[in-house]
């Protein structure tokens, strides 16, 4: 599948540019455009996608524009997407770096500041939800008959390692990914 590398740049601008709150808080956007709006990728393709963009180092949202971009126009298109992606965010930084400096002690800003606080939270909420329903309904269809017992179990383990024993997240991916794969040829 192709991508216009113009309209892979204005897609990864979009997300730079109105996704605000971080990595986690851009991927209903990044879904959005990459899945619903564009059908550059199936929403089991973007689920590896987060889990490729966490793996990685470096900003999330970043990680995610240089894999899609890669993959649906190669390395000028992994570039195309990255430089999409953080151009607002280098602009926009710059920008409210200089007012902050000259307006911190505003008592607006800080009650701006303030209110932003939920939104983000519920765009993390609304990704998170978004990757369990995928992990425990594969299929996409929401039913207790269609529920993925092995991704239920191993979603409630994963949170209890991290939850209550701290454990590493990278070292909870890879056991998980080794214990879905293990399980996969098990199972057959």
């Amino acid at each position: 599948m192709t991508a216009n590398l113009w309209q892979l740049f204005l897609s990864f601008m979009q997300v730079g540019m109105f996704s605000i709150g971080g990595g986690y808080a851009a991927m209903p956007f990044i879904r959005s455009q990459v899945v619903s709006l564009h059908g550059w990728l199936t929403m089991s393709e973007f689920t590896d996608l987060v889990t490729i963009a966490e793996m990685t180092p470096g900003p999330i949202a970043v990680n995610a524009a240089t894999f899609v971009g890669n993959r649906l126009a190669g390395f000028t298109g992994a570039i195309v997407a990255t430089m999409g992606c953080i151009l607002p965010s280098c602009l926009i930084v710059s920008l409210l770096a200089y007012l902050y400096r000259k307006y911190r002690q505003m008592d607006m800003l800080q009650n701006v500041l303030t209110c932003l606080r939920p939104a983000v939270v519920a765009l993390i909420a609304s990704a998170g939800l978004e990757i369990l329903r995928q992990v425990i309904w594969p299929g996409g269809v929401i039913s207790l008959s269609e529920v993925d017992v092995i991704g239920l179990v191993m979603a409630v383990a994963a949170f209890i390692v991290l939850r209550w024993r701290k454990w590493n997240p990278i070292l909870v991916m890879l056991l998980c990914g080794a214990a879905r794969l293990g399980i996969g040829l098990i199972i057959g």
